[in-house]
């Protein structure tokens, strides 16, 4: 797996006034932009080919991307209107055109998660595509999945009001071509809402083990930053 699709182009409105001027996938994580730790990651896990979507703020993403290794391949799409996350896959589908798997990450997050062995659990199945879940304490605010003894997602539901898992989608994601033909024309449209619970049946599932934090708000982004630097220092 060497592709990915980066979603970024959102305004970031919980986390305001920061992002009045930086670009969510800007902020500062370590003293390094969030996207920076999400390159590393990407690296040590043999992907340098991304497609990054942005709306908000692009001029301060275009001036990022000039900064990027040129170890890595950056295509940079602009939305002037938001296609949702599912759109803007289909969208820019020949940017992965002839992959048999493709990665697929939230950029709003902030994590060290195994994407190789999503990779691998992906590659077990006949998957159309294969979730990256975790285990949370607020399911009602989250995509919940319900998955049967094998990993297979029998399930899925966005912001449930009577949950029936704690599994939430963590935003990441593999994905096969074959999720292109489940998106239809329809702007905007989002994988939670839209596309993922037309999958149930048809998705693998790995719980992941390793850090990750949904940097949504003022709060979570103050968690991050304590937890991100406790996991650098290793006492966490």
């Amino acid at each position: 797996m060497k592709k990915a699709f980066v979603l970024s182009a959102g305004l970031g409105t919980r986390l305001q006034p920061l992002t009045d001027t930086i670009p969510k996938p800007l902020i500062a994580i370590d003293g390094k932009p969030l996207m920076d730790h999400w390159l590393k990651l990407f690296l040590s896990h043999g992907i340098n080919s991304l497609c990054i979507n942005s709306h908000h703020l692009h001029d301060a993403m275009i001036r990022y991307v000039e900064t990027i290794s040129p170890e890595f391949e950056v295509q940079l799409v602009y939305e002037e209107k938001l296609l949702g996350s599912a759109g803007t896959l289909l969208r820019n589908k020949e940017f992965v055109k002839g992959e048999d798997e493709f990665l697929v990450v939230y950029a709003d997050n902030l994590t060290n998660a195994n994407l190789t062995a999503l990779a691998k659990k992906h590659r077990e199945g006949e998957y159309v595509a294969t979730l990256g879940l975790f285990r949370t304490e607020f399911p009602q605010a989250c995509g919940i999945a319900e998955v049967d003894e094998n990993g297979m997602v029998i399930h899925f539901i966005e912001k449930p009001k009577e949950p029936k898992s704690n599994l939430a989608f963590c935003g990441l994601m593999v994905a096969s071509p074959k999720l292109f033909e489940w998106i239809p024309e329809k702007i905007p449209c989002d994988l939670g809402k839209d596309i993922l619970p037309k999958l149930s049946g048809k998705m693998g599932s790995y719980e992941l083990k390793e850090y990750l934090r949904d940097i949504g708000d003022a709060m979570s982004y103050e968690k991050a930053q304590k937890e991100w630097a406790e996991l650098q220092r290793g006492t966490k």
